[in-house]
């Protein structure tokens, strides 16, 4: 059977489940995320035997260390996936949940009632967390899903998705609802992104190519997140002890993800105090600074930025530094090079904190926090399925309600139009 025609039968056998899942009630779908979070911790020997043979087919491709941290599946990312189903599990169910009703003076009472979005395919590269993470959310949502991995986590895909297929037939719902694409070649993606009869959304996540690649060849509605040009603004009147930990966290702590910092602004009253030391401590850990001019003549270290740095995702340890005049400069230079991810301020002052807030126009944006805050389990979403910058339909981290729509209800007493 050829790509096209293997695509067109999974796309489908999909929409055939998720009718079966848009009817299914809570009880069910609790029950097949609580089995699918025992089987895999129970299953943990298996998956990451599986995930070897990725890591090494990754080191033979001369992946960098950054992408092959996100592709690891170690005992800890087992006990995530496990945590964030069973998260799930105790948020509210949101299909059939009333968002607003009136009453029409012929006595018609509408009502907008939360509904699953059907079929949703999702393109994702490395992080077999997102397998998992993914496939519970749309469950918990009443939806089936298509799901497409890099081919680098094929092996660790495959296996999540055959634990994932087995809890939902044990509940008594269709194995179909969560698919695996097990075609490798790119060809799979083209044909998933035809199937316009059959899938309702697009979710792609990765590097800015693989969405520019999806945006220009489907179908489909696409929500997109090109890439994650995440800033920390260093005030004035911050607490330089605590902006220290912030941009080190921000940084340091998982370069390789979309809510890592890139770019670091630090108003010029306290940069000569704030960025030796801070620099010091970047350095330590590995981090390349490309810095402005004015930062360059404070660290001898940094090397000259170029104009293409301040729009670049790194996704590595390196650093662009500026040194600003005021927050204004700040606020200004994000909505030039930003991406409408995410971005934090330090500020011990109210006032300005509330300016940052209203005139940044990303997805997240932190007061006096770490712009790794972006992301559905730790903003009280449980899993997330991905972090969208535009702002149809969704904006920010994607839960389980933002994978519902609304339909309307209308109930009458024999009303007729006239």
């Amino acid at each position: 059977m050829s790509v096209e025609l293997t695509v067109e039968k999974i796309a489908r056998a999909a929409r055939a489940a998720s009718r079966k899942m848009a009817g299914s009630g809570s009880a069910a779908k609790n029950q097949v995320l609580r089995t699918l979070a025992d089987a895999i911790q129970a299953r943990t020997a298996y998956i990451q035997a599986e995930n070897q043979k990725d890591i090494s087919y990754a080191r033979k491709k001369g992946l960098s260390s950054a992408m092959i941290d996100r592709l690891t599946v170690t005992d800890a990312t087992i006990r995530s996936m496990a945590d964030g189903l069973m998260e799930v599990v105790q948020l509210e169910d949101p299909v059939g949940a009333v968002t607003r009703g009136w009453l029409r003076p012929n006595g018609l009472q509408v009502s907008r009632v939360r509904i699953p979005l059907g079929v949703i395919g999702i393109i994702y590269e490395s992080r077999p967390n997102v397998t998992v993470d993914a496939a519970g959310l749309c469950i918990k949502a009443g939806n089936a899903v298509i799901l497409r991995g890099g081919s680098e986590a094929y092996h660790s895909n495959q296996a999540l998705a055959g634990i994932i297929t087995g809890a939902l037939e044990a509940a008594g719902l269709p194995g179909e609802a969560v698919q695996m694409l097990p075609i490798r070649d790119r060809s799979a993606v083209k044909a998933l992104l035809q199937q316009e009869e059959f899938v309702d959304l697009i979710i792609p996540r990765g590097g800015e190519g693989l969405i520019r690649f999806v945006v220009q060849n489907s179908m489909i509605p696409v929500l997109k997140h090109y890439k994650g040009v995440c800033h920390v603004y260093v005030d004035e009147s911050a607490d330089l002890a605590m902006a220290q930990e912030i941009s080190f966290n921000a940084k340091v702590q998982r370069p390789g993800v979309c809510n890592a910092m890139e770019t670091l602004l630090v108003h010029r009253s306290v940069a000569p105090d704030f960025l030796p030391s801070m620099a010091k401590r970047f350095i330590k850990a590995g981090v390349e600074i490309r810095g402005c001019e004015k930062t360059c003549r404070i660290l001898a270290d940094a090397i000259p930025a170029e104009e293409e740095d301040w729009s670049t995702e790194y996704l590595d340890l390196i650093l662009s530094i500026k040194v600003v005049e005021d927050m204004q400069a700040a606020i200004s230079h994000i909505t030039l090079y930003g991406s409408s991810h995410t971005d934090a301020i330090v500020t011990s002052d109210y006032d300005r904190a509330g300016r940052f807030v209203r005139q940044v126009d990303s997805s997240v944006v932190l007061v006096n926090a770490s712009t790794r805050f972006n992301d559905g389990g730790q903003l009280g979403l449980g899993a997330e399925i991905g972090i969208s910058t535009s702002k149809l339909h969704a904006f920010g981290p994607m839960g389980v309600e933002e994978l519902t729509t609304t339909k309307f209800v209308v109930q009458g007493n024999g009303q007729i139009r006239t």
